[in-house]
């Protein structure tokens, strides 16, 4: 009596199993199998007997995009496949006119778990925004139209898109609405700055259409921009200020629309997303919304992250250039060693953000320095927040420091002591820093000038402790690499590929 009952054999197994199942970690699920496939991708590619070496070469006069697998040339009318060992052609349309010009795309992909409306849903599409307010989704591997949507007459020219909350929530941005020179001159004023459209993806899905105006937000805002959830407003003066997105949307929607569905509104009738009357203007602000937050930062650089949140600001005044505050959300308090200053002297500045891992840590990248930061505790104060080093990675250059000897006439011996800039050409310099996230490696390109070419070297490091993997030289000189990086995920994705045929065999 008094004594518990002992524990059934096998039960502490049993308990042991249920909660590692239910952290994703049961030995028959794909997440499992997914994470050893990727381990052993990343094996295959920091081995020392892994070469790597020029596949496929290609040349554009425009921009070259790359979208999971896919190469996109000649404004997106030519989609190239670097899956396959040799790269090939998907679609290859004909030449646009400049009315059809696309400026700006986005790849959908399927949701998980959710039934969808059409069978073309459950593959990857392509949103493209084009230069007469269309709105079209492309099949991904065809460039056939699926979907087409009008979005507003001459008033506004939308020119952007990007994610609220990714593959679920997507904003059209127009450009900056400026009145005609001769408007200007005659005094009328321009009240309306942007107009943003909001989708809910796949099903594509109207949510609704708003201004930014100065009579709400201020004459002296400059740029907008929408992010988890938040309405980001960037003023004239450096100051940035955010606001609770969604609660805009509810508190000032006049009337919800579905796409394609016949429309009575301020006089019109027409049918939403049709041309010529495309998407109504349903989300009114008529007053300022409550405001959350507000910083004042150089250039509006302002970044929310870390654990507890944190922001990275640069204090307001050119002469703060290159200086960086890290701060408290909760109380704006500056962290201990919160200032992060590399005191580069360099023509690029060097530049910083919270490292896309999620780890709350903090990337701070300058011409020879690569700092990972970290936000920790204070001892014996659990209310303080500091920053520390968790490595760095150095560029490997010689002292910077020069001597220049030079001889007068009369023969006498004079020497000149110079410092070169922190990103001189001459010396190695890191240009590119990155994260790839499913093999959990963080690469950075360093370039020295050698001549008139620039000699440059990738290299993978542990994303945990900085260790150097793999270094891999880069054959083409600086300005050639630049323009067919997308030559890296080639060479990732025949990886995959042998991955693959690494599992059937096994």
């Amino acid at each position: 009596r008094g004594r518990a009952a002992s524990r059934a054999p096998g039960a502490h197994n049993i308990c042991c199993l249920l909660t590692r199942r239910a952290h994703g970690f049961y030995a028959r699920d794909a997440g499992v199998a997914h994470r050893k496939n990727l381990g052993l991708l990343r094996k295959i590619i920091c081995q020392e007997s892994t070469k790597f070496k020029n596949v496929w070469t290609t040349h554009s006069a425009s921009p070259i995009a790359y979208e999971r697998g896919r190469i996109y040339l000649d404004n997106y009318q030519c989609c190239i496949s670097s899956i396959a060992q040799e790269p090939r052609i998907l679609y290859q349309k004909p030449k646009c006119s400049k009315s059809e010009k696309i400026e700006d795309a986005l790849l959908l992909e399927c949701p998980l778990g959710e039934m969808l409306p059409s069978a073309s849903d459950y593959k990857s599409s392509l949103i493209v925004l084009t230069v007469q307010n269309w709105l079209l989704r492309l099949s991904a591997d065809s460039g056939e139209i699926l979907e087409k949507i009008y979005l507003a007459g001459a008033c506004c020219k939308f020119r952007y898109l990007s994610w609220d909350t990714p593959q679920e929530i997507m904003v059209v941005k127009s450009a900056q609405n400026k009145l005609p020179a001769a408007a200007r001159q005659a005094g009328i004023q321009q009240s309306v700055l942007f107009y943003l459209a909001v989708f809910q993806v796949l099903p594509l899905s109207f949510i609704g259409m708003l201004e930014i105006n100065k009579k709400i937000f201020g004459n002296s805002v400059t740029d907008v921009a929408v992010s988890n959830g938040i309405l980001i407003v960037m003023h004239s003066m450096g100051l940035v200020r955010l606001y609770n997105f969604q609660a805009i949307l509810e508190q000032f929607m006049e009337q919800p629309f579905d796409l394609g569905h016949e429309f009575n509104w301020n006089g019109q009738v027409g049918v939403v997303g049709k041309y010529p009357f495309g998407l109504p203007y349903n989300i009114k602000i008529t007053d300022t919304p409550p405001l959350l937050f507000e910083a004042s930062s150089l250039e509006n650089a302002f970044q929310i992250g870390g654990y507890p949140w944190h922001y990275i600001i640069t204090p307001n005044k050119k002469k703060h250039k290159g200086v960086f505050h890290i701060c408290s959300l909760k109380d704006n308090a500056l962290a201990k060693n919160g200032i992060q200053d590399m005191k580069c002297c360099s023509l690029e500045p060097d530049w910083i953000y919270f490292h896309p891992d999620m780890s709350g840590r903090i990337i701070h990248v300058g011409p020879n320095l690569i700092k990972i930061l970290k936000l920790k505790e204070v001892k014996n104060n659990a209310d303080q927040v500091e920053i520390a080093e968790d490595f760095t990675i150095v560029a490997n250059r010689e002292n910077c420091v020069n001597n220049t000897v030079t001889v007068t006439a009369s023969g006498r011996v004079v020497k000149t002591r110079f410092n070169l800039l922190d990103d001189d050409p001459e010396q190695e310099t890191f240009k590119i820093v990155d994260y790839e996230d499913e093999l959990d490696l963080l690469s950075t390109v360093a370039v020295t000038q050698i001549g008139a070419d620039g000699k440059a070297h990738l290299d993978f490091h542990c994303n945990e402790h900085g260790i150097l993997l793999k270094s891999i030289p880069l054959l083409e000189s600086w300005d050639v690499v630049r323009r067919i990086s997308h030559l890296w995920h080639l060479l990732y994705h025949w990886l995959h590929r042998q991955l693959r045929i690494l599992n059937q065999m096994l």
